[in-house]
């Protein structure tokens, strides 16, 4: 072979070397790059998912979402926030403003000893008789029976007064109302369960959801907000608590609300005549 030939050789070889060196650099700085964007991508992607789990978890729920909600105010209620709850005949003149919250042990005494008396009275027309609800044993012992219990109770009223009125004792009984330590309110299904002792609302689709939604959730936090204001305006703070014409309808011994139907009715006679 001649020098010439092998000189070719040589640099044809060292052609083809220098063609792969940089086919091999472009490679690898395609995948450097590749490697690249995959990181940018990953640390987006992670710090979007950190920003999404933060912006999820700053984000209100349950009764503090329901702050929030759009107000459902349910049929049979009255007033700006449908917080007026007024039941009983036209004809009847005075109303008797009744405060109870659903969690209260001497609320469901008072139901199960008078329940029956006052929806006599009101079926009579003696009076109308006028609910209001409170929450506060849920910030005092604490949980949040009250309000959604009260938020049934909404649902109810949605329904008819009578449903209202049937579900409010159902929930008052000595069957069926927890101790005061027992938070069983809470849960929508003993709720139902409750309520399924009431002729207008066992197996009632409409109302079952209504709970489970927490339909009316919003309309128990403003009515807990009308006891408070009314707490305030009329001087008192426990539950039961009667009012009409604004003064305190209170049995024998001048601060509490009547415990037996005759103490019961020696006051309201005398709260009508006043």
């Amino acid at each position: 072979m001649s020098k010439r030939n092998t000189q070719a050789a040589k640099t044809a070889a060292r052609e083809r070397l220098r063609i792969e060196r940089e086919r091999e650099a472009k490679r690898a700085k395609t995948k450097r790059q590749v490697i690249v964007a995959c990181s940018i991508v990953g640390v987006l992607a992670a710090a979007g998912g950190v920003g999404y789990a933060i912006v999820q978890a700053n984000k209100p729920d349950g009764w503090e979402a329901a702050k929030n909600a759009k107000l459902v105010k349910p049929a049979n209620a009255s007033g700006k926030d449908g917080t007026t709850v007024v039941i009983g005949k036209d004809s009847a003149k005075k109303t008797l403003v009744m405060y109870e919250d659903p969690r209260c042990p001497a609320c469901a005494q008072f139901e199960q000893t008078l329940g029956s008396t006052i929806h006599k009275d009101v079926e009579d027309g003696k009076y109308k008789l006028q609910y209001v609800g409170a929450t506060f044993i849920d910030g005092n012992v604490p949980g949040e029976g009250s309000k959604n219990a009260l938020s049934a109770l909404g649902a109810a009223l949605n329904v008819s007064t009578e449903a209202f009125l049937d579900y409010k004792t159902a929930l008052y009984s000595a069957k069926y109302h927890p101790d005061e330590t027992d938070d069983k309110f809470k849960d929508d299904n003993y709720l139902i369960k409750v309520a399924n002792t009431v002729d207008a609302l066992k197996g009632n689709k409409k109302f079952q959801t209504a709970v489970k939604d927490g339909t009316y959730d919003k309309w128990a936090l403003l009515m807990a907000d009308k006891f408070d204001a009314d707490a305030k305006k009329y001087d008192f703070s426990g539950t039961p608590t009667l009012l009409m014409d604004g003064k305190k309808v209170t049995g024998s011994d001048g601060q509490s609300a009547p415990g037996t139907p005759a103490d019961y009715t020696k006051a309201i006679d005398a709260a009508l005549k006043g």
